[in-house]
Formats: C-alpha cells, sequence, structure tokens
C-alpha cells in the first residue's frame, strides 16, 4: 500500500516538473520572440535614463540627447573611477551632454538602476522618463523603473543587441545571455508583484524604495 502511494506521488511529482520545464521554455519562447528589432524612429519625454552595460546603449543615448530629445539625461549604473570628462570622449558627447547629464555611481544591478533614477526624476520632478538599454534588458528594466516609479510614463528604447530572427541558438554566448535574462526576468517580475501588493495594502510608497534611495549624482543640478 505504502508502495502503491509513493509511486503515486512519484508520477505526480514528474508530471509537475515536466509541466514546470515546458512551461519555462514556453515562455522562453515567448520572451525571445517578443524582443523588439529596433528602436523607435522618434520618441518624447521629459529626460532620458540609460543604464551601463554596453556601449551602444550609451552612444544610442547620448546621441538621442544631443538630438533634442528630453532635458537633462541620466546615465545610471557608472563605474565609480569613471569621470564625466573621460566618459563624454567615450560617448561622443556634445554640448547637451556637458550641461545636463548626470551620472548615477550608486547602482550596481537593475533594481539599483531603477531606485537611483526614481530619486533622479523625483529630484527634477519629470513625469516621463525615455529608457535606454538593450533590446533583451528592456522588459526586466521596465518591471522595475515601474515599480520604483509609479505614475511615471516610460518610453522604451530597446538598443537590439540580440535579434530574435538571427541565429541566436547556434550562439552559445547569446543563449547564456538570453536565459540567464529570461531568469532574471521571472524573478523581477515576481518580487515587483510582490511590492506592488504590499504597496497596495499599505498604501503609497516614499522614497521610491524600502528606506528611501541613496543616489550619487555627479552633473549640473
Amino acid at each position: 500500500m505504502k508502495a502503491a502511494h509513493a509511486s503515486v506521488l512519484e508520477r505526480i511529482f514528474w508530471v509537475a516538473a515536466m509541466v514546470l520545464v515546458a512551461a519555462y521554455f514556453a515562455g522562453f519562447a515567448a520572451f525571445v520572440t517578443d524582443l523588439p528589432a529596433s528602436a523607435p524612429n522618434t520618441v518624447r519625454a521629459d529626460a532620458i535614463v540609460t543604464l551601463t552595460g554596453g556601449e551602444d546603449r550609451l552612444d544610442k543615448a547620448v546621441a538621442l540627447f544631443e538630438r533634442g530629445v528630453g532635458r537633462r539625461l541620466l546615465i545610471t549604473g557608472v563605474h565609480p573611477f569613471m569621470t564625466k570628462d573621460r566618459l563624454r570622449r567615450l560617448v561622443h558627447g556634445g554640448r547637451r551632454f556637458d550641461c545636463c547629464a548626470d551620472l548615477g555611481f550608486s547602482a550596481t544591478n537593475t533594481h539599483g538602476n531603477a531606485v537611483e533614477a526614481a530619486a533622479w526624476v523625483r529630484a527634477h520632478g519629470y513625469r516621463s522618463l525615455v529608457i535606454v538599454t538593450a533590446n533583451y534588458h528592456m522588459p526586466r528594466s521596465l518591471a522595475e523603473f515601474s515599480t520604483a516609479m509609479p505614475g511615471i510614463r516610460l518610453v522604451p528604447y530597446p538598443v537590439p543587441e540580440i535579434l530574435a530572427d538571427r541565429n541566436w541558438w547556434l550562439d552559445p554566448g547569446s543563449m547564456r545571455t538570453l536565459q540567464f535574462e529570461y531568469a532574471k526576468y521571472l524573478g523581477a517580475v515576481a518580487l515587483t508583484s510582490l511590492v506592488r501588493t504590499a504597496r497596495g495594502n499599505e498604501g503609497p510608497a516614499q522614497g521610491g524604495g524600502p528606506g528611501g534611495a541613496a543616489v550619487s549624482l555627479s552633473g549640473s543640478p
């Protein structure tokens, strides 16, 4: 009797495991298929935030800013030893970069980027934001940013670093990047859902994160 009961439980376990694995890979396929292949031709918002992690992201964000999009630019997640003058040369910044670009040094991950950007947005009173990051990183960024700054209109500007219509599955590097990103995206969705639920139960959160945001910014006020 006990053996039969154990056998039933084992079958249930393996069926549940297979369902979870199938759901994971179906979600992963949908995640990759939905990756944007290009950025929009025109975007408008009060300001721009770009997340470090690739030169293309910074180049695109600075070029967008120099063309007149947004009143200020925040580059979040900058290495502590980087200077604004050195970064200006690397990303070909111009007059707008000199006067109106801020560097954020406190963030070390996407959640930190969102917290850092939320404090910056509140300090300047902005109501809309262009988010510039890699296309595969955009879903997680939007999940984190929308939770950190509820009520702010977010305009995605994805930089196509990995394209769904290319043979990315034949490239171990791309496959690994996308798998890690999808797993982190699922974690971010779960955590941000809990935060929003708690926020709904407790009332509006103050400070854009637990205990407020500790932000180190470089640039003109």
